[in-house]
């Protein structure tokens, strides 16, 4: 790779900070939700903010259906394609489901960026997801002005097995799988102020992968899940609780933080769309704990499972993290109504 190319220079965001504001987006969609009822195999469209639209195929499996993509969040190309393909299948995993096969959406400005280093972006992607057994089978490409990349992806689940971000009950416990933080690392890396170790603790994080959801579709008692990604950690549980009709009482002092990027927060080193995103949901939400500010509207970039799970499923899950020498977080409970974090 030319070193001397700066890749995030090329693009206005980064990552799934490139998201439309969530306000933005509400008025664009205005009147667009897909009608259900006309269509009576199709379970999930877009009417509840979920992960992935879920067609039943009238055989005890449904098909999932997602497609995600943005623009550079590091200087490496391979690290951005491999973090461009897991934050698409992570789709998948959030509602229990398995992929099955993909297609790359392709951007690259071919009078700016040399045709190696989009080689470099499309290899990272497609190594990644032949690691997982999901063949990239083909898609599109363009000679855009910004780079871009991600996946349109296909999966399967059992029908007993679908998640979706709609079904907390009251007294689940809360769980998150991933520390928060890869905002603020990839602002200070875009910046060109991180560390090494920052750096490597982003790139860490960007390329782990969320395929531990497939095993929670098979517990039960997990209810509602999610992965956290450009709203950040309380945007995805506001909808989390949006959608099942609860609230949530989170416990700041359990929700884990990302060592690295604990200076970024002291110094309010936040991304652009930090602000958006808690401009887009301040009023719904009773901040008790104002050290909890610069994580919880961080916006993340292939963040971790956010989901709830029933007291009586949570040796279950607890045991199924611990075999597979996974972290798990658990951060707070499910409540009838109101979402505060102390």
């Amino acid at each position: 790779m030319n070193q001397e190319i700066i890749l995030t220079s090329i693009s206005k965001g980064s990552g799934c900070g490139c998201k439309i504001q969530p306000s933005v987006l509400q008025e664009m969609l205005q009147g667009l939700n897909v009608d259900l009822a006309k269509y009576n195999q199709l379970l999930v469209g877009n009417h509840l903010n979920d992960d992935c639209s879920v067609y039943d195929l009238r055989d005890g499996q449904l098909l999932l259906q997602t497609v995600d993509f943005f623009t550079p969040m590091v200087n490496d190309a391979t690290i951005f394609g491999r973090t461009a393909a897991a934050n698409a299948l992570s789709d998948i995993y959030a509602m229990g489901g398995r992929p099955i096969m993909a297609n790359a959406v392709f951007s690259w400005p071919l009078d700016i960026l040399p045709v190696a280093m989009g080689r470099e972006v499309l290899k990272g992607g497609m190594d990644l997801a032949g690691e997982l057994g999901v063949p990239v089978a083909g898609g599109h490409s363009i000679d855009g002005k910004e780079p871009i990349f991600g996946l349109s992806v296909t999966g399967l689940v059992l029908k007993a097995n679908l998640k979706t971000n709609a079904d907390a009950q009251i007294n689940d416990v809360v769980y998150m799988t991933k520390p928060l933080g890869i905002g603020m690392l990839a602002a200070a890396h875009k910046r060109g102020i991180s560390t090494p170790e920052q750096d490597k603790a982003l790139y860490d994080l960007l390329t782990s992968t969320n395929q531990i959801g497939y095993e929670l579709g098979k517990i039960g008692g997990v209810h509602a899940m999610t992965d956290i990604t450009g709203f950040g950690f309380l945007g995805h549980l506001l909808e989390v609780c949006k959608a099942s009709g609860v609230g949530a009482e989170i416990e700041f002092m359990n929700v884990p933080l990302k060592e690295e990027a604990k200076a970024l927060a002291s110094s309010f080193v936040l991304p652009d769309n930090a602000m958006r995103n808690w401009n887009a949901y301040e009023k719904e939400v009773q901040l008790s704990n104002q050290d909890s500010f610069a994580w919880i509207v961080d916006p993340q970039t292939n963040g971790g499972l956010l989901f709830t799970v029933s007291e009586e499923s949570k040796l279950d899950v607890v045991k199924l993290f611990s075999d597979n020498g996974l972290p798990l977080y658990e951060v707070g409970k499910i409540v009838e109504a109101g979402v505060v974090v102390r």
